[in-house]
């Protein structure tokens, strides 16, 4: 492959270098921020041979190219137009300048929770394995694991804290990442989470065993005012708006206090600051306001049923095409977070019928089409959609020529409306494909891999019905 002819011909269809405000690439695309989207010529990148792709999203313009390869066109390009390589952050805050207002919220949600989502990841899946061992009768019958191999406790036991660990101090993951975006000293956001766990505190899994049996909540009297002495494990809303607070007072003072006295009092005064105003009256708003969500969801979820599953699930790929769908991860990770209430997260499970519908409709496209480049496309695609990775195969195959995008979002109406009746939760987050069963609870598994198969089955027969339809019979 000649990398500097397909950097070339990139750079002309994409309107050359005077259209790029900052570039970079990640392991399989070109992310590209680009001043006019609308005079790329898109027709000349899907004619291209080592072009597997082309979409937007969040103000990136995304060429999909393979590992491998994409680093060397990007080498070429940055050769060619002189253009310095920007990371993948310096893009995207390129890219929030076109952004409204929403859009800019939605992405500020992203910034906060996807760093930490390996963290939650691993501790779900370790969630997901502690449940092997402690399953009544998924093994053996009428016994656990543990009951029939009594030496395997402490593994079990080992495990289970290990799981439990990035749940308990979610507030010092999210400070720390959050106070980050906000533009402020990330240890001090680590450190206000931590004193919002501190174990002399309330547990917050005990708070409201406590408020049920009537009994008394410890709290400090200071200058008149009644304050609960209570943590906050496991919440999410009170460490955001906290550290949201604790950022702002801390850039503001170091506007104000001089330099020799700067390291002294930002810290301190802004650290008790946030505390006294959290404990004060930003906690116990936030920690109701996220109760009302979470019951709210969940209510949504068991009163809609099927149904409301089934709208959902029909609706999801779109709103990945949106970019909303970043937003779901702070729900989910209150959601499986407050699990002893809310039973896991249904988003999970309707994410991954909408990743294997998709999977399967360009699959379907693989047996369809006579396009050897588009069959190339498809079969790599495919599988890595049913794995849970589906921008090759939304944006490279499935939007492109409509059809298969609408019969992998019947699909995944499909497949949701059997999740919903079957109530499936996951107690984890993890790949939402083919491996994610390990992230749902143990005895929805079977109800999990028939939803799948549900949602394949589906949206590969529409796919194939509707590609011999005269409206998509020539959409090659």
């Amino acid at each position: 492959m000649d990398y500097k002819q397909v950097a070339s011909e990139i750079l002309t269809a994409v309107g050359g270098k005077e259209n790029i405000n900052a570039m970079a690439h990640c392991a399989t695309r070109l992310r590209l921020s680009l001043k006019d989207e609308g005079i790329v010529d898109e027709k000349a990148l899907d004619q291209m041979d080592a072009v597997k792709g082309t979409f937007s999203t969040g103000g990136q313009y995304q060429i999909i190219i393979g590992a491998g390869t994409v680093n060397k066109v990007f080498a070429a390009m940055s050769e060619t137009t002189g253009m310095e390589a920007s990371t993948k952050a310096d893009v995207a805050n390129a890219s929030t300048k076109k952004m409204n207002p929403f859009q800019q919220f939605v992405k500020m949600l992203s910034d906060i929770f996807v760093p930490i989502i390996p963290a939650i990841v691993a501790g779900g899946l370790l969630m997901g394995i502690n449940n092997l061992f402690t399953g009544k009768g998924l093994f053996i019958e009428g016994k656990t694991l543990i009951d029939a191999y009594p030496n395997i406790k402490g593994l079990a036991d080992l495990i289970n804290m290990l799981a439990n660990a990035p749940f308990v101090f979610l507030p010092i993951l999210i400070g720390f990442s959050a106070v980050k975006r906000f533009g402020g000293n990330p240890y001090l956001g680590a450190a206000l989470g931590m004193v919002l766990v501190h174990p002399a505190l309330l547990n917050a899994y005990e708070y409201p065993k406590m408020i049920a049996a009537g009994k008394d909540i410890p709290f400090w009297d200071i200058f008149g005012l009644h304050i609960e002495s209570v943590g906050y494990q496991g919440q999410v809303l009170p460490i955001l708006v906290a550290s949201w607070i604790l950022a702002t007072i801390e850039k503001n003072l170091r506007k104000v206090t001089p330099s020799w006295l700067d390291n002294l009092t930002t810290p301190l005064l802004s650290l008790f600051i946030t505390g006294f105003v959290t404990f004060l009256f930003v906690g116990p708003l936030t920690r109701t306001a996220g109760n009302y969500l979470t019951d709210g969801l969940t209510w949504l979820y068991e009163a809609g049923g099927p149904i409301g599953a089934c709208i959902f699930g029909l609706f999801y790929a779109p709103i990945v095409i949106t970019g909303m769908h970043h937003s779901f991860i702070a729900v989910e990770t209150t959601l499986i977070a407050d699990m002893a209430k809310t039973g896991g997260s249904f988003i999970f499970p309707i994410a991954a019928m909408s990743n294997v519908a998709q999977g399967a409709a360009t699959l379907a496209v693989l047996f369809i089409t006579k396009n050897e480049k588009l069959k190339g496309i498809s079969s790599a695609a495919g599988v890595s959609a049913l794995l849970g990775i589906t921008e090759p195969a939304m944006f490279g195959v499935n939007l492109k020529l409509r059809y298969p995008f609408i019969g992998a979002i019947i699909g995944s109406a499909a497949g949701s409306f059997f999740i919903g009746l079957m109530q499936v939760k996951a107690i984890a987050l993890g790949a939402a494909g083919l491996p994610g069963f390990i992230s749902i609870a143990t005895g929805k598994w079977t109800s999990y891999f028939i939803a799948m198969g549900i949602a394949m089955v589906v949206a590969f027969v529409v796919t194939f019905v509707l590609s011999r339809t005269a409206k998509y019979k020539d959409a090659e």
